[in-house]
């Protein structure tokens, strides 16, 4: 049987993709409510590193998990100004 590692596609300009919106959402409201982890995390993972000073960086599956988050973000806000 042989045995393949493949190995994790990594994003690591996440957060220069989002520069528009940043100062505009709390980062640590989406790292629990969508990841359940820490703010910690979330800005490591935003800034390219690994937690230990390494390069890193958003999975495939996180950054879509980012881009759900967003969308549901958006369209929470957009129900609210509709209802005003």
């Amino acid at each position: 049987m042989e045995t393949v590692i493949q190995a994790k596609t990594l994003i690591p300009d996440v957060k220069a993709k989002m520069s528009d919106i940043l100062v505009a959402i709390s980062w640590r409201e989406i790292a629990r409510t969508y990841f359940g982890k820490s703010s910690s995390w979330l800005y490591h993972k935003l800034d390219g590193i690994d937690g230990n000073g390494g390069s890193g960086g958003f999975t495939t599956e996180e950054a879509l998990q980012l881009k759900g988050a967003l969308c549901d973000l958006s369209d929470r806000i957009r129900r609210a100004a509709d209802s005003l």
